[in-house]
């Protein structure tokens, strides 16, 4: 495979160029760098159905960075969170901000390692675990969810994972109007937040949901 790591920085920075993001180089070269690996491993492990790296620069890095605005906590858990999506672009744009990244697949879990070790990411750490089985040893502050489940089934199996000042962050395309009035009791939305990626087709929503 031909060394495409210039094609792609100019790629990932005219995108970041049409959002109000603050990208530094090294974050850029770190982002890029994931998307190699990504694609490299994708021919033997089949981590993601995206298989060109420039939809992945859109689908994969694009439509996870824009959420590092709206998270203003220490510790968040990204529950299957596949080969790392979007916990690894937002632990790359938030280097103070520590990641769980939590998926029932070894295969994605020895990815999000390796990636951690070549791009000398100490702020996450890739778990194997059912999310209704795993304990956290350290405070949570959030729960992310892209794509994950409904809104009810996040709610139900996530629940355990923060206490009650915690906030769960639900990534969805099209806003989900009959999942939201549809919440269980002792839940309430306090956020809703219409994402704008450049170049992506569909819509893009955050949820934020709170223990009421």
């Amino acid at each position: 495979m031909s060394d495409n790591t210039e094609y792609l920085t100019g790629l990932l920075t005219t995108h970041i160029k049409r959002t109000e993001l603050q990208v530094t180089k090294d974050q850029i070269s770190q982002l890029v760098g994931f998307v190699q690996m990504i694609d490299k491993w994708n021919k033997t492990y089949n981590l993601t159905s995206v298989r060109d790296v420039e939809s992945m620069l859109l689908k994969h890095i694009m439509d996870s960075i824009v959420v590092a605005p709206h998270l203003s906590q220490n510790h968040y858990i990204d529950v299957g969170t596949g080969p790392g999506l979007p916990g690894i672009p937002l632990a790359i744009m938030l280097p103070e901000t520590h990641f769980t990244l939590l998926d029932s697949l070894g295969k994605r879990v020895r990815f999000m390692k390796q990636v951690a070790y070549e791009l000398k990411l100490d702020n996450i750490q890739p778990v194997q675990s059912r999310v209704e089985d795993y304990v956290s040893p350290h405070q949570l502050n959030g729960v992310l969810s892209r794509a994950f489940a409904s809104l009810n089934d996040m709610l139900n199996w996530c629940q355990h994972l923060i206490g009650n000042d915690g906030t769960f962050i639900a990534l969805k395309g099209q806003l989900p109007q009959q999942e939201i009035d549809d919440l269980p009791a002792g839940f309430a939305v306090t956020e809703i937040v219409q994402l704008q990626v450049p170049e992506l087709d569909g819509d893009r929503h955050l949820i934020k949901i709170v223990k009421s």
